[in-house]
């Protein structure tokens, strides 16, 4: 098995005499990515948020393909990592191949809107899942009680 590098080239993991050492710099990108976006949430309320420059797309996208999707609900791991919805989701990513930077890289999506990232409640996924799912749920405002809750009103 070969795996795509940033740079477009190929690595064979079998050849790679220092593949723990790059499985350890992925996964602190991971987490990097995880503790930004949690850190912008609790200063920017979701609804207010743009990830990227076709959030618009994105989510219009997202409602076409995927009509079924339901933001306030819990991603059903088995579901979105079945054969079917692997190869929906193939087709989905793929049209951002050009247009989003790292669109395919792995990255962690909470499972719920409910909950903060953790063990248990987070699930890998690709870039382009986490950014349609985080998209659909900043426009539901259904992160908004991360900023809400960084910054209790004054009583």
């Amino acid at each position: 098995m070969a795996l795509a590098t940033p740079a477009g080239t190929t690595l064979n993991p079998e050849e790679t005499e220092n593949f723990e050492d790059i499985e350890k710099q992925f996964a602190v990108k991971v987490v990097q990515h995880m503790e930004t976006y949690w850190n912008i949430l609790e200063k920017v309320p979701g609804s207010k948020l743009r990830l990227t420059k076709f959030d618009d797309e994105i989510y219009e996208h997202l409602k076409k393909d995927f009509p079924e999707f339901d933001a306030k609900a819990t991603v059903n791991e088995d579901e979105m990592k079945s054969k079917d919805g692997k190869e929906r989701w193939r087709k989905f990513i793929a049209e951002y191949e050009n247009k989003v930077e790292d669109y395919n890289f792995g990255t962690m999506l909470r499972a719920s809107p409910d909950i903060e990232y953790s063990e248990t409640g987070t699930i890998f996924a690709v870039r382009m899942q986490f950014y349609a799912i985080e998209i659909a749920r900043n426009r539901e405002g259904l992160n908004d009680w991360i900023y809400e809750k960084a910054h209790p009103k004054d009583k």
